[in-house]
C-alpha cells in the first residue's frame, strides 16, 4: 500500500499446557486484602490461594507478599530468593493475616510497582482481593503509568466480588482475571492459573 509493504500475523496460543515448556525466572509480588470486607469465609480462601501458590515457587523464583486495609505492610522490603527459611517465614506470615479495617490498595500497588525490574525474570503481580475497593479511576490510572513489564493478575475472592474492577485492572496490566466462589474451588483455580504463570506460551514478544 503506497509503495510500503505490510504483514498481518494472527497468533492462535495452544489450549493445552505444555508441561514440559520450560520454567522462567520470576519475580512475583502477591498482594492480600485484609480489610474488613474480607471478613469470614474470604480471608480464608485468600489465605488458602497464597498458600497454594508458595508451595509452587521454585528456587529460580524470588517473592514477596504484601498485605493492606488502612496501612500497607510487607514482608520483604524487596522479593527475596526462595529458600527454605523465606518460605518458613511466608507461611508464618499467611497464618497470621487477619482482616480489619478500611480498603486502601492503592498504597499497596505502590509499594508492589517501586521494586527494581530485572530484565531476565518475569515480572508478576497477583492481587487477591473482593475488589470493594475505592479510587477506580486513580487505580487505573497507576497501572497505565507504572506497569512497564510486569503483569498484574487479580484473584477475586469471595460471594460478590467487584468483578468489573478486577477485570479491568487484570487488562490494565495485561493479566487475567480468576474468581473463585468457594473454598474448595481454590486449589483447581489456582493450579490452572499457576501452570499458565510459570510456563508461559509466549516470552520476550
Amino acid at each position: 500500500k503506497d509503495g510500503e509493504t505490510y504483514a498481518m500475523l494472527m497468533l492462535v496460543p495452544p489450549t493445552q499446557q505444555d508441561e514440559k515448556a520450560p520454567r522462567l525466572p520470576r519475580d512475583l509480588t502477591f498482594i492480600i486484602d485484609t480489610s474488613g470486607s474480607m471478613a469470614g469465609p474470604s480471608i480464608e480462601q485468600a489465605k488458602q490461594s497464597l498458600a497454594a501458590a508458595l508451595t509452587r515457587l521454585t528456587t529460580q523464583d524470588r517473592f514477596n507478599i504484601i498485605q493492606f486495609n488502612n496501612t500497607v505492610r510487607s514482608l520483604f522490603s524487596v522479593p527475596q530468593p526462595v529458600t527454605t527459611t523465606t518460605i518458613k517465614q511466608a507461611v508464618r506470615y499467611t497464618d497470621q493475616l487477619s482482616a480489619d479495617g478500611g480498603t486502601e490498595v492503592l498504597p499497596a500497588l505502590r509499594q508492589a510497582l517501586k521494586s527494581p525490574v530485572d530484565s531476565a525474570r518475569l515480572q508478576q503481580i497477583i492481587l487477591l482481593t473482593d475488589g470493594h475497593v475505592g479510587n477506580e479511576e486513580e487505580l487505573f490510572e497507576l497501572l497505565h503509568q507504572r506497569v512497564g513489564t510486569r503483569r498484574l493478575f487479580t484473584i477475586g475472592i469471595g460471594s460478590t466480588p467487584n468483578s468489573h474492577l478486577m477485570r479491568k485492572a487484570a487488562e490494565s496490566g495485561r493479566g487475567t482475571f480468576t474468581y473463585i466462589g468457594k473454598v474448595d474451588e481454590v486449589k483447581e483455580k489456582l493450579d490452572g492459573l499457576f501452570k499458565k504463570l510459570e510456563r508461559p506460551v509466549l516470552s520476550d514478544i
